[in-house]
């Protein structure tokens, strides 16, 4: 049975990502890429699915972990009545290979510590046939199906049923390395890694990008490790950006609110642009924007709101019955059937971060605006059109007024690009339907009864979407318009708290009610109080907010409060980008106040 959500650790090579437990085991893995099929898939099923644990063989072993300072090589410190060893976990970065390190140092004493690994590749659906091989550094087994196969080396390890296992002593100022590598199966398998030298170079490769983050105040440490978060879920090789490590760790336990997050949402990657541009990385900006070029080349109707890491079109969405699903909540998903939603806020958020980008200096590629030019194009056309929304709601298309809102945001970039940087196009109609567009959102989204701005055209319900409201401009965070949706937003949709997206009982999704309070919207409230001279009220949001990271830091998608733990597919770059700007919001009006 997997651990608690926040008992998982990431690793990374800002290829792919590993979960590691708290008991030393690794659940989840996907290689060579975010999407790729999972080779360790326990955490959404059992030790069968696959796993590869390394602890101790005393049960009674204590642990405390923590990542080496600014990286995400992950340092576990197991205790035993016979002795202390120190477990580094990492995937080595620039390696263009897809690898994991498992290091054990011994510290005092002697330790006996224990190997299992169950490798099962396609989502569990192939169980590789395995044989033993010897060479230096010692032994190792190979694991084959189909297309993959990995090698692993280190400590000797023997079949156990439909997985192998070994335990090993390790002595005081001893190490000892176990290290996996993945290879596709018509090839040889690769020569054996020198650790020393991976070690030192991923540590120093963290270590220098880290280097340029400026931020200062209260919530430094939490802003990098987030920063981290999105340096390391967005594809070294392709610049796409991942939204999440996972796929269906549910948004209610048990229920069926359960999908995949290993793609690149358009919106959420063009939010993780603006963090990056607004922290000084303007190489991954660009990389970033490079990515989204090529992704949504061609016809502007046939633009998704949603990509592979490369750019791939089809993510189908499918269910995997042989997963039981976390803690029972099924189906497990792969793909993602939102990809065939229109949402109209997509073409405006990403008209927003190319202007956030022009106007940090990024130098505009030749072909940007044409194909800004070719979404315009497009929005003209569509600007009347019902979507899905935000929430990507399975119900009926809507006017939602937060994505009325970034059709107006749209056309209001693409005016300023004209105005600020010359570049052509037709203004007086951008403007006109700029006009309109607001307008209309002040005549059917907003009720005057209430005195606050609605979920869509015709509802008397909120939606935490409204929060990014100022975010874009459209209207001022002190705007008495404004105050009346945060007080509305108190009042309907934080019954302990925390901020829900929507009342899903009221609001047709298309699924089952119920789920927890989103952590993004927290944040998003949290820059609105900042943002709006309540201050107190900002800090005392956001210090509750940060005590929800697990002890290394990282957030999921959700929290589920009367349960007290995180919920939703994990790391969120979400939920770290809100935080990144609630902390930047915070710092802001702390400057102001004290000018």
């Amino acid at each position: 049975m997997p651990l608690p959500i926040e008992d998982y650790a990431m690793i990374s090579d800002c290829q792919s990502a590993a979960l590691v437990g708290r008991n030393g085991s690794m659940d989840w893995l996907c290689f060579p890429r975010y999407d790729s099929p999972s080779m360790f898939g326990a955490l959404l099923g059992d030790e069968s699915h696959g796993c590869w644990r390394l602890a101790p063989e005393d049960e009674a072993a204590t642990s405390t972990r923590a990542y080496i300072e600014n990286t995400f090589m992950l340092v576990t410190r197991w205790s035993t009545s016979t002795g202390e060893v120190e477990v580094t976990d990492f995937m080595p970065h620039g390696n263009r290979s897809a690898d994991i390190v498992r290091r054990v140092r011994g510290v005092r004493g002697t330790v006996t510590m224990r190997q299992k690994v169950a490798v099962r590749f396609d989502y569990a659906r192939a169980v590789p046939w395995v044989r033993q091989v010897q060479g230096e550094p010692g032994h190792g087994i190979i694991a084959t199906a189909g297309p993959d196969a990995v090698i692993i080396r280190g400590p000797r390890l023997r079949a156990r049923g439909e997985a192998h296992e070994g335990v090993f002593d390790v002595h005081e100022g001893e190490t000892v390395d176990a290290v996996l590598n993945w290879y596709p199966s018509y090839r040889d398998a690769p020569p054996a890694l020198d650790v020393d030298a991976l070690a030192a170079s991923t540590q120093a490769w963290w270590d220098e990008w880290t280097s340029g983050i400026s931020h200062q105040g209260a919530y430094h440490d939490h802003v990098v490790r987030s920063l981290i978060v999105l340096r390391a879920l967005t594809h070294e090789d392709t610049g796409g950006i991942a939204a999440a490590a996972t796929t269906s760790l549910p948004e209610q336990f048990g229920g069926e609110r359960n999908w995949d997050y290993r793609y690149t949402w358009l919106r959420d990657a063009s939010l993780t642009l603006s963090v990056l541009i607004n922290h000084g990385y303007l190489e991954e900006a660009t990389g970033w924007r490079s990515w989204l070029l090529r992704a949504i080349a061609g016809d502007p109707a046939d633009v998704q709101i949603m990509y592979g890491l490369a750019g791939e079109r089809d993510l189908m969405e499918r269910e995997l019955p042989n997963f039981p699903g976390y803690e029972g909540s099924s189906p497990v998903r792969i793909g993602n059937g939102a990809v065939d939603q229109y949402q109209a806020d997509v073409i405006g958020e990403v008209m927003v971060a190319l202007q956030e980008a022009r106007e940090k200096g990024i130098r505009d590629q030749q072909h940007a605006w044409p194909v800004q030019r070719a979404l315009m194009a497009f929005t003209e056309q569509h600007w009347q059109r019902k979507d899905s929304g935000i929430w990507e709601m399975r119900g009926a298309e809507r006017y939602f007024t937060h994505s009325r809102v970034m059709v107006w945001a749209a056309f209001d970039r693409a005016i300023k690009a004209h105005e600020r940087f010359g570049l052509d196009g037709p203004v007086k109609r951008w403007q006109e339907l700029r006009s309109r567009i607001e307008e209309e959102i002040e005549e059917q989204g907003f009720d005057e009864e209430r005195g606050t701005y609605v979920q869509a055209y015709g509802s008397k319900e909120v939606d935490a979407s409204l929060l990014i409201l100022p975010q874009v401009g459209y209207v001022k965070a002190t705007d008495p318009r404004m105050l009346g949706t945060v007080a509305a937003i108190e009042q309907d949709l934080m019954p302990d708290g925390l901020v829900m997206r929507y009342r899903t009982g009221q609001s047709d999704d298309g699924l089952t009610p119920g789920e927890y309070p989103f952590l993004a919207c927290s944040f998003w409230l949290v820059e609105q109080y900042a943002s709006s001279g309540r201050h107190e009220d900002a800090r005392r949001l956001m210090d509750r907010l940060v005590g929800l990271s697990n002890d290394v830091g990282l957030l999921s998608e959700e929290y589920d409060i009367k349960g007290g733990r995180q919920a939703g597919n994990t790391p969120q770059a979400l939920s770290h980008l809100a935080l990144v700007r609630a902390a930047d919001a915070i710092e802001s009006g702390r400057d102001t106040r004290h000018r």
